[in-house]
């Protein structure tokens, strides 16, 4: 009986540890754990350079074929995978447990989420953008056009200008990194819109004034439904759970082929040896991946100043201290996030008090004011909410007090004016008492 209940923990812990050590960590939010799905196992080589240097910053893939009936993102209720990588336009359907409703609730759960879709993108891919808070163009021959920002080629040569040289890059460091990005971003792909009604999706790589989106190998018999800057080539969008999404119509963007060609924007005289795809891509997969831009508050505290414990209730007009401290990981450690814009509010139905934080450069925020004249169930909260970073939402909750009677003060200057006319009163009916009675 002893044998027979050692096996069973053995085969439960053998089955359950790869599951545990695969769970998403908040100590350390990087993803590690992605699933990569391919229309065919061939871009394994062909974009290479791009999944190499995931791997050389410890990320783990794992590939697989879109249509493998095996797909699974859970098992026994926990996520098996930390973030996904669509890497298959073409696929019609997904294999095994996996379908539209299932990577949507990925990325509802926290998870992350690439999309490279091409000219032969499926309705199914489309469908998830379009869940993702993006279109792509309705005409499935339709590819991005540029008569002036097209990348000159040499095996092309002048061509139907739909290899795009594109350089009109969000300006965000969080999201693109520090160093400027110098050669333009080879795309050759299928254009999309951000969906108005959706405020988490933002351009990240956008198209040149004169770009549109039609079939190039006929003539245009109506106007372009995608023309200009409105042509997203590369989009994000960060969930409101913080999950971080990439799409992009063009999958030639992240391959080899594109890393390393070199690029002359048509019209510029100068020739670059190697194409911006590369830092690009890796720059933006960081922000994706949660190895940039992610940040983290604790040690919310509060205080009567000159005190040090956390008072159970404030009195109105109490002076106090307020202070939180914030890091952002930078892929290996949490490091002491530095901005001037962190704001504290004590809040009931609207704010009372909205107050600046200052810190002290090694991540401490902290501030001093006074409690309101006004009783009741207040709470300190910080909503921040910056381009790129993960969003804080903090709250504490406080009730205030009024002045108990034996605490008001022992004479009120706002009562002065009352105390006057009272010995006013007195000091004339003695006159008058005194004129009446002696003076006749």
């Amino acid at each position: 009986m002893g044998r027979n209940n050692f096996s069973i923990l053995t085969i439960l812990s053998i089955t359950l540890l790869p599951i545990l050590s695969l769970s998403f960590s908040t100590d350390s939010p990087t993803d590690r754990r992605l699933l990569v799905l391919l229309d065919d196992l061939s871009l394994k080589s062909s974009h290479s350079i791009f999944f190499n240097s995931l791997k050389s910053r410890g990320f783990d893939l794992d590939f697989k074929l879109a249509d493998d009936p095996k797909l699974a993102l859970q098992r026994y209720g926990q996520y098996l995978y930390d973030g996904l990588i669509l890497f298959s336009p073409s696929i019609e359907r997904f294999g095994g447990a996996l379908d539209l409703a299932a990577v949507l609730d990925f990325v509802d759960s926290g998870h992350d989420l690439i999309i490279a879709a091409d000219s032969s993108s499926s309705d199914l891919i489309k469908s998830l953008a379009t869940e993702c808070g993006v279109d792509f163009d309705e005409d499935p021959s339709a590819l991005v056009i540029d008569h002036k920002s097209y990348a000159i080629a040499e095996t092309e040569g002048e061509g139907d200008h739909t290899l795009i040289a594109a350089d009109d890059f969000i300006e965000s460091d969080v999201l693109l990194g520090k160093k400027k990005i110098e050669a333009p971003v080879l795309f050759k792909g299928i254009a999309h819109s951000l969906n108005a009604a959706n405020t988490l999706v933002l351009k990240v790589l956008s198209a040149s004034p004169l770009a549109y989106s039609a079939n190039p190998s006929s003539k245009l018999s109506s106007p372009p439904s995608l023309t200009g800057s409105s042509i997203s080539l590369v989009s994000v969008v960060q969930a409101r759970n913080n999950a971080r999404i990439m799409i992009t119509g063009s999958l030639d963007m992240f391959s080899n082929r594109f890393f390393r060609s070199s690029v002359q924007k048509a019209g510029s005289p100068r020739k670059y040896d190697k194409s911006g795809n590369e830092q690009f891509v890796t720059e933006l997969s960081k922000w994706v991946f949660h190895v940039r831009g992610h940040l983290k508050a604790v040690n919310l505290r509060h205080n009567k100043a000159g005190e040090t414990d956390e008072p159970a209730m404030y009195r109105i007009k109490d002076d106090l201290d307020f202070s939180v401290e914030i890091y952002e990981w930078s892929g290996k450690s949490w490091e002491p996030y530095v901005a001037n814009d962190v704001q504290v509010q004590l809040y009931m139905m609207s704010p009372y008090v909205l107050k600046t934080l200052s810190n002290d450069k090694k991540g401490l925020y902290h501030t001093s004011f006074k409690v309101p004249d006004v009783y009741g169930v207040f709470q300190f909260k910080v909503e921040y909410h910056r381009l790129g970073y993960t969003s804080l939402s903090l709250s504490k909750q406080i009730p205030v007090r009024p002045f108990r009677h034996n605490e008001y003060e022992r004479f009120i200057t706002a009562a002065f004016p009352y105390y006057g006319a009272s010995f006013t009163m007195m000091a004339g009916f003695f006159i008058f008492s005194f004129v009446y009675l002696y003076h006749k």
